[in-house]
Formats: structure tokens, sequence, C-alpha cells
């Protein structure tokens, strides 16, 4: 049974990999750059925040 902290992890692995999969086909089709530079600096941001909760869960899991 999943608990709270299984779900905050896959919730935020999959907020990053729908950013990175907008980012790419937004680099596909011709025209805007700049989205594709926000939806890139989005999920570098996204990354951080996930790598955070990953670590949070696996210290409080410890203990």
């Amino acid at each position: 049974m999943p608990t709270f902290a299984s779900a905050l992890v896959a919730i935020a692995v999959i907020a990053v990999a729908a950013t990175l999969l907008f980012g790419f086909l937004n680099l596909a089709r011709p025209g805007s750059g700049e989205r594709s530079q926000k939806l890139m600096r989005w999920r570098v941001g996204l990354q951080l925040a996930a790598v955070a909760v990953i670590v949070i869960v696996l210290l409080t899991r410890m203990h």
C-alpha cells in the first residue's frame, strides 16, 4: 500500500518527466524558443524539488 511519502515522490518524478517531455515537444516545433527555455527552467526547479523530497523521505525512513 503506497504511503503519502511514496505518492509525493511519484508526483515529483512525474512532474519532472512531464515538464521535460513538454519542453522537448516544444523544442521540436518551429517557433518560440523562449517557451522551451522557460519549460527547461521549470524542469530544473522541479528536479531540485524532487531531489529534496526524495532526500527527506529517505532521511525520515532511516529513523
